[in-house]
């Protein structure tokens, strides 16, 4: 719609009421038409609902002192021929239309500008009780915890989520109002779903209507189910994919899971906080996992061939050369975690010489042999050098 639509659009005959009258008799016409037309009163009544939209629209400017002022002027001034672009006579005060005395051209959205908060055209006005068609909105995001074994967060895995969130009430279907009562025009902001709000007594300020919430509609029998409120919850459930390599209290985004959007806007996202639960025998350090594994005294001694689990896959084969320490460490390549070029860690596995707690009379017997053999040999004959210990 044009700036010019504007200036033709008569919103007296919009309310139904003439050009002279008061304040009083423009708001009972306005709450009149607003509660006979109103959408929740009328669902899927698409003619009522442009009617209100009209309705508000025209309460907006003749509805307030000087903004009707200014409307009553330029209604004045279009129907006299006053504004250029080919009308004649020109605007007072030198505003002309192209015409022969040299006078400058005159844009009609200056003034409409001014007068509807810069949204003169497209006919959405820009006073709050015109905005009863809501822009799309963007659902919430949501945040949930997911807890998972240490192998499904190493390989990855796709795991059901239930989840509850925000959504109209299932018994009153958002309205607020008990199912069969009608609704009438809130009291507290007569009908425009905003009241102003002294900031330190140094300026007002809009916000949202504590009584109706915004909907510019209440019931005297508020819902039983959501208590007037609207809102109710809503509980489904999803597959989250969690990747692999994820750590523990990483958060997952999954795009488009999260709030459903209102007015035709897209869905929120899913935040998935991930709990790792610690595995028994393998730990996690940055791209690799580490293991610890128990190796006798002879096969560390005199060398072996043992064979160590891996997370997922098959054993892995590793040999233990003679005069293996305790603590040494072997890397098993291509064993660890996934990282994102397709590649993988490594396996680290520690050697723990073990030694059991008893002993056989035959483990006893060799083990007094090999003390009888390594007379003489003490490995802790550097801790005794006085020179050694202060260096």
């Amino acid at each position: 719609m044009s700036n010019a639509d504007w200036a033709t659009k008569d919103f007296y005959q919009v309310l139904g009421v003439s050009k002279d009258a008061d304040a009083k008799d423009i708001k009972k016409a306005y709450r009149k038409l607003a509660r006979a037309n109103h959408p929740d009163s009328n669902p899927g009544d698409a003619a009522k609902h442009d009617r209100f939209k009209q309705v508000a629209e025209a309460y907006d400017v003749v509805g307030d002192t000087k903004k009707r002022k200014e409307y009553d002027e330029i209604r004045a001034a279009y129907a006299g021929g006053g504004f250029g672009g080919g009308f004649p006579g020109g605007f007072p005060g030198g505003f002309g239309g192209g015409n022969a005395g040299g006078t400058q051209t005159f844009d009609l959205s200056d003034i409409l500008g001014g007068m509807f908060g810069g949204g003169g055209g497209g006919g959405g006005g820009g006073g709050r009780r015109t905005r009863t068609q809501q822009q799309p909105r963007r659902g919430a995001d949501l945040e949930t915890e997911a807890t998972i074994g240490f192998a499904d967060a190493i390989e990855g895995t796709t795991l059901p989520l239930r989840l509850s969130s925000d959504a109209p009430c299932s018994n009153c279907q958002g309205t607020g109002g008990e199912p069969g009562t009608r609704p009438h025009i809130c009291p507290t902001c007569e009908g425009s779903g905003m009241v102003a709000s002294s900031v330190g007594g140094a300026f007002l300020m809009n916000e949202t209507c504590p009584e109706c919430h915004g909907r510019q509609l209440v019931y005297d029998q508020p819902c039983s189910v959501c208590h007037g409120s609207g809102q109710g919850v809503s509980s489904r459930t999803i597959q989250a994919r969690i990747p692999a390599g994820v750590k523990d209290g990483q958060k997952i985004r999954l795009k488009g899971k999260g709030g459903a959007g209102q007015q035709g806007g897209s869905a929120g996202d899913l935040l998935v906080v991930v709990k790792v639960r610690p595995h028994r025998l393998f730990r996690r350090k940055g791209d690799n996992l580490t293991l610890d594994v128990p190796v006798r005294f002879d096969e560390a001694a005199l060398g072996a061939e043992i064979t160590v689990p891996a997370l997922t896959g098959a054993p892995v084969k590793l040999r233990i050369p003679a005069g293996t320490p305790h603590g040494r460490a072997f890397r098993v390549r291509g064993r660890g975690v996934p990282r994102r070029d397709g590649t993988r860690g490594d396996l680290l596995v520690t050697a723990v010489v073990d030694v059991p707690p008893t002993l056989s009379d035959a483990q006893r017997e060799a083990a007094e042999a090999y003390r009888r053999a390594s007379d003489g040999v003490d490995p802790r004959a550097a801790l005794a050098d006085d020179e050694k210990v202060r260096s």
